[in-house]
C-alpha cells in the first residue's frame, strides 16, 4: 500500500524543514516511521531535502504539539527556528495571535510579531535555561562550565555549556578564528566519541560585532553546519550578555549565514525570546511505500512572494557578513 502524505516546506533563517500535520494522516506515524522519514526525506540528493521534519499534532495542554526530527533520524529536544514555523501554522489554524505549543520538554509561547516588509515575523519563547552539566548531559566534575578552557578542544578558546533545553557549547571567537577550519575540527570532535558529551552537542562560534550585535555560526548535532539554529542564537545571545557584549531586556541582533533574527534576554536570564521569520516555501505531497520507502514526491503550491520578500532580508545579512569578514558566507 502507498501512503500519500501532504507536507509544507518552511524555513526560519534558512534553517529549513518539512512540516507534517499528523491530523492529515490516517493515523499518527510511530517513532520508527518518523525516523525513517527524516533520514530519507531530508536527504538533499535522494530525498526532498531539509535540515529536519516538524511533526505537528493536537495537544491536551496547548494549542498544538511539535516534535522535531533531525536529518539523521534523531529527535531534538527543541528547535527555535522550527518553533517559529510551527507556531505560525498553529496561529493560522486557530485564528489566534498568541498560542502555546507543547514541545518535548516544555509548553512554550508563540506570538505573531509586527511583520517586516512582507515577511511574517513571530516571537517564540526559549526556555528552560540551565547551566548544570547534567542537563546537557556533559561529563565533568564542575558544577557549571562558564568561560572555561577544555584542553582537548582548544588551548585558546573559552567555552560555556548550557541547555535551552537542547544542549549547546558556545565560544566567543575572533574574526580570524571564525574564518579558520578549527570550527569543523572542534565540532566533529565533540560529536564523535569524546570524554565530554556522550550524546553529542550543538556547537556555536560567536563573533561580537558591536554591543547588541553578534554573528553566530552553528554546528547542529545530527545535522552538521546549518545556515542558522534558533536555540543556538538564543543561547549565544545569553552568553554574549554574560560577557558584556549585549544587555538584558534589550534587543540583540543576531546575524547568521541564513539572514538575521533578534533576541531579548529576560532580566534574570531564565528565558530568551527569539524573533524572526517563519517562511513558507511550497506545499507538496510525497508517496511512501512501507517496504520500499520513498516512491516519489511533487510540489502542489509555491509561495514566491514570501521567498522574494525573505531574499531581501538575506541580502541585507550578506552585506553585513561581507563588510565584516570579506566573504558572502562564513
Amino acid at each position: 500500500m502507498i501512503l500519500e502524505v501532504p507536507f509544507r516546506k518552511v524555513h526560519g533563517s534558512r534553517n529549513d524543514f518539512l512540516l507534517i500535520d499528523e491530523e492529515h494522516l490516517p493515523a499518527p506515524p510511530d517513532r520508527e516511521t518518523k525516523k525513517r522519514w527524516a533520514i530519507t526525506l531530508c536527504d538533499r540528493k535522494k530525498g526532498i531535502g531539509a535540515d529536519g521534519i516538524l511533526f505537528l499534532s493536537p495537544s491536551g495542554q496547548a494549542d498544538g504539539a511539535m516534535r522535531i526530527y533531525n536529518a539523521d533520524g534523531t529527535e531534538a529536544s527543541m528547535c527555535g527556528n522550527g518553533l517559529r514555523c510551527a507556531g505560525r501554522y498553529f496561529i493560522e489554524k486557530t485564528g489566534k495571535d498568541t498560542i502555546f505549543v507543547e514541545t518535548k520538554k516544555a509548553v512554550l509561547e508563540v506570538k505573531r510579531w509586527e511583520d517586516g516588509p512582507d515577511v511574517p515575523l513571530f516571537q517564540v519563547e526559549i526556555s528552560p535555561v540551565r547551566f548544570d552539566p547534567e542537563s546537557l548531559p556533559m561529563n565533568t566534575d564542575k558544577r557549571e562550565i562558564i568561560n572555561e578552557k577544555l584542553e582537548d578542544l582548544s588551548r585558546e578558546l573559552l567555552f560555556t555549556a548550557l541547555s535551552v533545553p537542547n544542549p549547546h557549547l558556545i565560544a566567543i571567537v575572533s574574526k580570524e578564528m571564525m574564518l579558520s577550519g578549527e570550527q569543523e575540527r572542534i565540532s566533529a570532535f565533540v560529536n564523535g566519541e569524546n570524554p565530554y558529551f556522550p550524546d553529542g552537542v550543538n556547537v556555536s562560534f560567536v563573533y561580537p560585532i558591536r554591543e547588541g550585535e553578534i554573528f553566530v555560526k552553528t554546528y547542529e548535532r545530527g545535522v552538521g553546519f546549518t545556515n542558522a539554529c534558533g536555540t543556538a542564537m538564543s543561547a549565544a545571545s545569553l552568553v554574549a550578555a554574560r560577557n558584556g557584549y549585549a544587555k538584558r531586556n534589550s534587543p540583540v541582533t543576531v546575524y547568521n549565514n541564513g539572514g538575521f533574527v533578534r533576541t531579548v534576554i529576560s532580566e534574570n536570564g531564565d528565558k530568551i525570546f527569539l524573533i524572526g521569520n517563519g517562511t513558507y516555501e511550497y506545499d507538496g505531497v510525497f508517496r511512501w511505500q512501507e517496504d520500499a520507502g520513498l516512491a516519489g514526491w511533487a510540489i502542489t503550491r509555491r509561495y514566491p512572494e514570501e521567498e522574494a520578500a525573505y531574499a531581501r532580508i538575506e541580502r541585507k545579512a550578506r552585506e553585513k557578513i561581507r563588510e565584516i569578514f570579506g566573504v558572502d558566507k562564513v
